[in-house]
């Protein structure tokens, strides 16, 4: 099985769209560790969730109401798609920033990339270009090289636990979910992530509760804020434009930019956090910005 095939100019604006969409998804993992001393990650997945599903109502629920048969009739998939890509994936991410550093999280958030283009060739027999494989190999190496500050020796110091566990289960239910995605059934865009942001909802909802008995909530302004942030910016637009481009660009293709995560990362941490940037920051993101490109400018003209 080959990707969608679609004209160059199509093909730019989808990945201008992604590169929007991997600068929400960075801020999202930034807003999540800056907050989580007050909300508990179960919770903020609830709150995310929630307020994400209230705001999308009004626009999705004619969808939904018209679409419902089909929805009744690949319920399957679509579960399994909510579980995956929005239930377990925030919930395992959360609950990592808990615990993890930041040198880890991004390290092993790196796989993904990879993780993506393997999973789509064990369900699919989607056949990765050398291109994409060199390219995910280089952006790879750009997560490392900021990372690791450009020194090799740093990896000695480099220690796992609870949280990058939890982190490495996260990115394996990322690449679940793009690579299933092209299993979603053929219903409007708001009634596939409504209903997936309602699953969502549902698979939080038990843990939030059990959560709240042993931890303490503190709602104050810069949680709410915090909120509403990850409830608008990397759910409702940035989860439908990355759906979009799953189903125009496919699976690889589009979860390769995941790699920009790191990126914009550091760029957003010295922009908001006043973190220095140094020339391995310059370097790293060379590579990550070369695997990116390297399939995109080889790919055979359609």
């Amino acid at each position: 099985m080959s990707e969608p095939a679609i004209g160059g100019a199509e093909r730019a604006r989808i990945y201008g769209l992604l590169i929007f969409v991997t600068l929400l998804w960075a801020g999202n993992s930034i807003v999540a560790r800056a907050i989580h001393t007050d909300i508990p990650p179960f919770t903020l997945a609830l709150f995310r969730w929630t307020g994400a599903l209230l705001l999308l109502l009004p626009f999705a629920m004619r969808h939904v109401r018209a679409d419902r048969a089909e929805i009744a009739r690949s319920w399957p998939i679509i579960l399994l798609i909510g579980a995956v890509g929005v239930g377990c994936f925030n919930a395992l991410l959360y609950s990592g920033l808990q615990y993890t550093t930041a040198t880890n999280g991004l390290l092993i958030q790196a796989a993904i990339p990879a993780l993506v283009l393997l999973l789509n060739r064990l369900f699919f027999g989607v056949r990765a270009r050398l291109a994409e494989i060199v390219g995910v190999l280089m952006a790879a190496a750009g997560v490392l090289t900021i990372i690791f500050r450009a020194d090799p020796a740093a990896l000695l110091g480099l220690e796992f636990g609870r949280g990058d566990a939890l982190v490495l289960g996260a990115v394996v239910m990322w690449g679940l979910y793009t690579a299933f995605l092209r299993l979603r059934p053929p219903i409007h865009p708001l009634s596939l992530i409504a209903t997936t942001f309602l699953i969502g909802v549902i698979v939080m909802l038990p843990f939030s509760i059990w959560e709240l008995g042993h931890r303490p909530l503190r709602l104050n302004e810069g949680v709410l804020l915090g909120i509403g942030y990850v409830a608008i910016f990397p759910s409702i637009i940035a989860y439908m434009l990355y759906n979009q481009a799953v189903a125009e660009i496919g699976a690889g293709a589009a979860g390769q930019m995941i790699s920009l995560q790191p990126l914009f990362g550091a760029l957003l941490a010295a922009l908001l956090l006043s973190e220095p940037l140094h020339p391995y920051h310059f370097a790293g993101m060379a590579l990550i910005v070369g695997g990116i490109v390297l399939p995109i400018v080889t790919r055979p003209r359609e």
